[in-house]
């Protein structure tokens, strides 16, 4: 591990998931796995493709019940790419001797080198060097260069370059008894210029996908080439001997002359386009005529490496000792995941990124961990983040709706149409049953989505789209909320029952005939929260454009008062002197947290330990992960007391500070997320605790800290919540009321770090912290000075000046 290389000596099987994950290429459209190319998918190998926001929906019949489930696909693989010698079998790091195997995953120009030697079944030795892309400039190539260099013989070789269509989705093990394919009526062919093609669609959401490459060598070591379409492989004996037709590879062959230490190179340019993309006639034919007018590997290169090193500059990140290579990494995955390309997509955020097949390549929450970061770097890719909610507002006022509710209640888990896509069942590996998901009982993803339109337009200025779509989503959000709560004449009181709050864990009272809880916290201050910022929102917006709205949404001053109303009185339960997660909470068990650990040793999955026991988590104080804590994390400890004053409580410092205390003893850390709030929620009390967390959220994918789940693809939610931990977490940045506002909370482990941001139309605005001051550089340009506040004072900072902020007061400077 370097600075900008990430670096992995000798081939282990059983880390090879892991580090094809984390080896992932991408540029926010399309991303491939960073496996082998010459091996296909196994029990040791994933090589996944994957598109942004191409998905496809299947019916499989579990435990009894027939069931749907929408899946982001896997697409057509385009690496293999696999070599032989002489009569021998093709080489393969399961099959043949490794002498050695290192893999290199360059940060600062987006690529993987892998070189690999062989011993073949005679003893001779083949050394192999492969550097591949997935291009950041142009979205829809990708490349595969391999140089070849016989050791101390000469002879023949052959090389097999395919398209494989026979791919399934089976990269996550506990999916696997339910329907996986997802592509259908494959065809393949050739085209003029050593291209060879393969076209498809998915089964039900009818996406037609094509692709095509090209793969060209030195003339002068060329003794045989053909393509050989509608075929799964050339067999394992000698060349020409045979060919077994399915319609689903097409294969080009080449036989290339190795002189001893002479080295020959093949590259393979392969071209991918969808049916979903813009100013095309056909994804085929888009394919075939891209990879025909694919520029030489020398300039795809070139441009490639300088649309990351624009990428880089956008995102500057300066961060000393073993935390500045792991932030670059998190961010290296967040941008090729949510790219500027990204910015012209329908698409959300995917949880586990382009990666993988975890939660099925769902958008959950985990935007409200993304946004934050996207909205100080690319705010662009930010607002099309928030247009894909936008554009699924209708779905979400149906789904109210058809439940018997008012405004939008959006989907826990959403996909291409923004219909609810929560699994009914999902299993416990650990017991092997199937059990009841209700996880989509979260409606806080609403509240989520509020935040992040908030957000953003603070952080960006876009009050055209706060205006417009942004508003209309506020007021549909709180709407919900208005109407979801009851009021109970005896607390005089509004209480949101039947619900499911961050803590997964805890889906309803032990022994209750219906699922959901009364009065989630996190749930309550946060639809309080939409509601008074709504009301604020909609008594700033100009005169006809709040006409139109309410025009549009039947709104009156009746309702409004009524969401005045319930902003103030929503009730938040309290126990023993600290915020309950929920109604009930301090009457459950306590459980035996020393006895579980010495047994299991690792119990981030308390619920699948207890479940597997005959047991369930609903019964004991014992929470996934951060659930009222979450608070601590949306808002600043001034935001946070303003809230609960709103509500009719003090919570003072000391009442937080025991609050938090009586939850980091009852958390067992079952979501990356986790150790990213608890770590913010730390650092803001001041507490050298703090680092405990950071570390571990910032080793949670590369150490694979919840045991086997990063080789399903990376926790994107998770990676970003790292970078806005050093970001806004340690700073104290705050995008409020037309200011940068900081309140810096030094850690002694990071005691020094920079990084620049884009805020209201500056571009690259320089901020470095130290052990007590922050420095802020604001770049020459035609914009307004930014203001910049401490509790107390602001201070104005104009284009091409400085200043240095301590604690206490500004010095300023040019």
């Amino acid at each position: 591990m370097a600075d900008w290389t990430w670096e992995y000596e000798g081939y282990h099987p059983a880390q090879e998931r892991l580090r094809e994950s984390l080896c992932t290429l991408g540029n926010g459209y399309f991303a491939t796995r960073g496996a082998a190319p010459e091996c296909t998918a196994d029990s040791v190998h994933y090589p996944g493709t994957y598109a942004a926001g191409c998905y496809n929906r299947l019916a499989s019949d579990v435990a009894g019940r027939r069931v749907e489930n929408e899946d982001m696909v896997n697409l057509p693989n385009w690496l293999p790419l696999r070599l032989r010698t002489g009569s021998g079998t093709w080489l393969s790091p399961d099959t043949h001797k490794v002498l050695d195997h290192h893999q290199n995953l360059d940060l600062r120009a987006g690529t993987l080198e892998r070189t690999v030697r062989y011993e073949d079944e005679d003893g001779r030795c083949l050394a192999v060097r492969q550097l591949r892309l997935v291009h950041m400039a142009d979205p829809h190539l990708a490349l595969l260069r391999t140089q070849v260099t016989a050791e101390g013989w000469s002879g023949e070789i052959e090389v097999e370059s395919a398209l494989d269509g026979t791919v399934t989705n089976s990269g996550v093990e506990r999916y696997r008894s339910l329907a996986s394919q997802h592509l259908t009526d494959v065809r393949t062919g050739t085209s003029p210029r050593d291209t060879v093609w393969l076209r498809c669609r998915t089964s039900r959401s009818d996406i037609r996908i094509g692709m095509a490459a090209r793969t060209v060598t030195d003339a002068r070591a060329v003794t045989d080439a053909r393509a050989v379409t509608d075929a799964r492989a050339v067999t394992d004996a000698p060349a020409g001997t045979g060919v077994a037709h399915d319609n689903a590879r097409a294969v080009q062959l080449l036989r290339l002359s190795l002189a001893d230490g002479r080295t020959v190179t093949v590259d393979k340019t392969v071209a991918l386009h969808t049916s979903h993309d813009p100013a095309i006639k056909d994804p085929l034919h888009a394919a075939v005529e891209r990879v025909g007018r694919a520029p030489d590997v020398e300039t795809l290169l070139a441009s490639h490496r300088m649309a990351w090193q624009q990428l880089w500059r956008n995102a500057e990140l300066d961060v000393p000792n073993s935390a500045g290579p792991v932030l670059r990494l998190h961010l290296f995955h967040v941008l090729q995941t949510l790219s500027p390309h990204t910015a012209d997509l329908d698409v959300g955020v995917p949880a586990r990124g382009l990666h993988g097949e975890a939660y099925r390549g769902h958008v959950f929450w985990d935007e409200l961990f993304v946004l934050p970061y996207l909205n100080l770097h690319l705010p662009e890719v930010s607002r099309a983040l928030l247009t894909y909610r936008h554009r699924r507002l209708e779905q979400a006022c149906r789904s109210a709706r058809n439940a018997g509710h008012t405004g939008a209640m959006y989907p826990w888990q959403s996909g291409s149409d923004g219909r609810e896509e929560t699994q009914q069942l999902h299993l416990n590996p650990r017991s092997g049953r199937w059990l009841p998901d209700h996880s989509w009982l979260q409606h806080h993803v609403g509240s989520a989505i509020a935040y992040n339109v908030w957000q953003y337009c603070e952080a960006s200025g876009d009050t055209e789209f706060l205006h417009t779509k942004g508003v209309e989503m506020l007021v549909r959000i709180a709407r919900f909320w208005a109407g979801i709560a009851a009021y109970d004449g005896t607390l005089g009181r509004y209480r949101i029952r039947g619900v499911v709050g961050p803590d997964e864990y805890h889906d309803g009272y032990p022994g209750a005939g219906r699922p959901g809880l009364d009065d989630n916290a996190y749930t309550n201050v946060t639809a309080a929260w939409v509601l008074a910022r709504t009301l604020d929102v909609l008594h700033e917006l100009p005169e006809l454009p709040r006409r139109d709205l309410c025009e549009r949404t039947g709104l009156d001053s009746a309702e409004l008062d009524g969401w005045e109303d319930v902003s103030k009185k929503l009730y938040v339960p309290f126990h023993a002197g600290v915020i309950s997660q929920f109604e009930g909470y301090g009457a459950l068990d306590e459980l035996d947290w020393a006895g579980y650990r010495e047994r299991y040793g690792d119990i981030r999955r308390l619920d699948r330990i207890l479940e597997a026991e005959g047991d369930t988590v609903n019964r004991y104080q014992a929470s996934k992960q951060a659930d009222v804590l979450m608070l601590g994390y949306l808002f600043s400890p001034a935001e946070l007391g303003d809230l609960f004053r709103r509500l009719g409580h003090e919570v003072d410092d000391t009442a937080w500070r025991r609050t938090v205390d009586y939850y980091l003893r009852r958390t067992s850390h079952g979501s990356t997320l986790s150790s990213v709030v608890h770590g913010w929620v730390l650092a803001r009390a001041r507490r050298a605790e703090a680092w405990t967390y950071v570390h571990e959220a910032l080793a949670g994918d590369i150490a694979d800290l919840q045991g086997g789940t990063t080789g399903e693809g990376i926790h994107l939610g998770a990676m970003a919540g790292t970078l806005d931990l050093v970001q806004r977490g340690l700073t104290g940045l705050e995008t409020r009321g037309g200011a940068l506002r900081f309140d810096p909370v030094p850690l002694p482990e990071l005691s020094e770090y920079g990084f620049a941001i884009r805020y209201r139309g500056h571009r690259g605005v320089q901020l470095r912290l130290s052990a007590d001051e922050l420095l802020i550089a604001v770049p020459v340009s035609d914009k307004e000075p930014i203001d910049v506040a401490l509790a107390d004072r602001t201070v104005s900072v104009a284009p091409g000046e400085s200043c240095v902020l301590t604690l206490h007061t500004f010095r300023e400077g040019r």
